[in-house]
């Protein structure tokens, strides 16, 4: 099979990504074995090809995001069969076992594997991947806009859970950063009828996507919105916004972060936290996560905008996502 492998990270400018002939996987016990035909890319994969992230499997194939169909069954693998269609998200297994799976926190499982990271991913014509880890996908949604749904879409549900917001209906909401997960969430937020400020620093693209989806304001990074803000989630990877995002947080709001990797947060002064606000971060998701956001994106229904890019462009892709220059999502079409 074709796949990108990452031997060394590396700036992505560089184009550390290898297209190569590979030895497709066997699905192990319990494992389905699935052909791809679509996989998102996530800043996440950036961060595991550049380096920002520590090597876990070398070489690693990235790609989190993955919607394909069932090609075979490992034995015992419940559930599925040959053909159908399904979804493998970023986390990958857990042990079941810790302190954490048993009191329903399998995001925090200390043993845990993730796809494209400690696994091979989705930048792949197949993955192998334990089949109680992988999702039954909406039917709304066809292959291309689904792939978004599997990270960005569930880390910003996530996000939105860890607010604490009890009344959405009128809540004010901040999302820094409007990439793949920012326009994600606004669109289940407004649908729960919250009020959406976005701040972001690209003008073009983000700012007016995030108007066309229904913001009530947006403005740069470091503005400040025009009404103190219920909550708000950090989607950008820039730990300098942590105390821009506190000075506009209410009393008793609270700041999500929602990234697996962040630069540095400056120090800040201790009013930005007085008054009950609360910053806390999201750290992977569970399933629960996963079966809830889908159901309630089909509902909604929420609609990705996706740029889309071949599997021999995976590298352009991330160069494009490094820059900020895509608008909404950028997805690999596998096959």
């Amino acid at each position: 099979m074709r796949a990108c492998l990452l031997r060394t990270p590396a700036p992505v400018g560089a184009r550390p990504l290898e297209l190569a002939d590979v030895d497709a996987p066997e699905p192990c016990e319990g494992e389905l074995l699935l052909k791809v035909s679509a996989c998102g890319v996530c800043r996440t994969d950036l961060h595991v090809v550049e380096g920002e992230l520590p090597v876990r499997r070398s070489p690693v194939i990235p790609g989190h995001q993955v919607v394909g169909r069932v090609a075979a069954t490992g034995a015992g693998a419940e559930g599925f069969k040959v053909g159908d269609r399904v979804g493998l998200a970023w986390l990958n297994e857990t042990c079941g076992v810790c302190r954490f799976c048993r009191t329903g926190r399998e995001n925090l499982c200390e043993r845990a594997e993730f796809t494209g990271w400690t696994r091979d991913g989705g930048y792949a014509e197949f993955v192998a991947a334990p089949a109680r880890f992988v999702y039954r996908l909406p039917e709304g949604f066809d292959d291309v806009q689904a792939a978004p749904l599997l990270c960005a879409g569930i880390i910003g549900y996530r996000a939105l859970r860890l607010t604490g917001l009890r009344e959405w209906k009128g809540a004010r909401l901040g999302i820094y950063g409007f990439g793949a997960a920012g326009h994600v969430c606004i669109q289940i937020a407004r649908s729960r009828g919250a009020e959406v400020y976005v701040l972001t620093r690209d003008r073009e693209r983000h700012r007016a996507l995030a108007a066309e989806l229904g913001a009530t304001w947006t403005g740069g990074a470091s503005d400040d919105p025009p009404v103190k803000l219920d909550a708000a989630i950090i989607f950008a990877p820039a730990g300098e916004l942590v105390p821009v995002a506190l000075k506009s947080l209410d009393r008793g709001g609270a700041l999500v972060t929602g990234g697996i990797h962040m630069s540095d947060i400056p120090s800040f002064p201790y009013q930005l936290i007085y008054g009950e606000r609360v910053v806390r971060s999201v750290a992977n998701n569970t399933r629960r996560d996963g079966r809830e956001f889908l159901a309630e994106a089909a509902r909604v229904p929420v609609r990705t905008h996706v740029q889309t890019f071949t599997l021999d462009e995976a590298g352009d892709a991330l160069i494009s996502l490094k820059h900020d220059a895509v608008r909404g999502a950028a997805v690999l079409i596998v096959s």
